[in-house]
């Protein structure tokens, strides 16, 4: 058998697996965004790379982390602000619109899911387009901050700097000695993107409502995660609990390697367009 024949019939496995599942709880991570430019966490190990993420509680209690984060955001935004759907996410979203799947949760903060049109959606670690104010819960466009943050930071404006995830950059420290970290400008309040950093807790009311959605479904298909954050892994061994089928698209290994019954290694923006393409003809019951 070639391997050509071995990946078509792997495709056609999942495309069955959609076919058979008719409330499919899909769960994204960042390897279905690195096609749109946006650099993913870790290797194909689902070993993270870089420097070590962004601590809450650390970044509400040090002044000098903050102006570490906000410099370094500032400079690597345009990357993210500019990123796009891929195939993949529009895949999904034509999925959905076609009752394939049922509804996603994404661990994604990039927003391209809305922006391909998915619309059952739960954005389980917040929106990196939202900067919220944490002592009077105002909110903003993060793209209107960014016209602060040049204005207030000119020297900055030009700095070239390789891009992290989440719209972060790397950035040598003696750039931030005079970096103006900016305030709410309706109460001088801290700001922090709305999202979950690592060592925060996701929401209650919106862990609540997906554990509802995984509850309600009938299978998982994780898409682009290697589920090393246990509020992705935590939907794989819910569902393997349940006896609930589990599908994975996703390069490299993931935590729940043992408990996924289909596993398809290979980019979610080559596969998802070729399923979808497959499931097409078929009537949706």
């Amino acid at each position: 058998m070639t391997p050509a024949a071995t990946q078509e019939q792997t495709l056609e496995r999942l495309a069955d697996f959609l076919d058979t599942h008719r409330r499919v709880l899909v769960l994204t991570g960042a390897g279905l965004s690195t096609a749109s430019g946006i650099p993913g966490y870790r290797d194909a190990e689902g070993i993270r790379r870089g420097r070590p993420p962004t601590e809450g509680p650390e970044f509400r209690r040090s002044d000098a982390l903050r102006r570490r984060y906000w410099a370094r955001s500032m400079v690597g935004w345009p990357v993210l602000a500019g990123a796009e759907p891929n195939e993949g996410h529009g895949a999904l979203a034509r999925l959905e619109h076609a009752g394939r799947i049922g509804r996603v949760i994404t661990q994604n903060v990039d927003g391209l899911h809305q922006r391909a049109g998915t619309g059952s959606l739960i954005e389980l670690h917040g929106n990196i387009h939202t900067v919220r104010c944490l002592a009077c819960e105002r909110r903003q466009s993060r793209a209107d901050l960014q016209v602060r943050l040049l204005r207030d930071n000119p020297a900055l404006a030009d700095v070239l700097a390789q891009p992290l995830p989440d719209g972060d950059a790397q950035l040598e420290p003696e750039s931030l000695e005079h970096f103006v970290v900016p305030d709410c400008e309706v109460c001088g309040g801290m700001l922090q993107p709305d999202v979950v950093f690592f060592g925060d807790n996701v929401p209650r009311d919106r862990t609540e409502r997906a554990l509802g959605w995984m509850d309600e479904a009938d299978a998982l298909l994780v898409v682009g995660s290697s589920l090393m954050v246990f509020s992705g892994f935590r939907f794989a061994k819910l569902a393997a609990a349940a006896g609930k089928a589990i599908a994975a698209v996703n390069v490299g290994r993931t935590r729940a390697d043992e408990l996924i019954g289909l596993k398809l290694a290979l980019p979610a923006q080559q596969v998802l367009p070729q399923v979808a393409r497959m499931l097409d003809g078929a009537e949706v019951a």
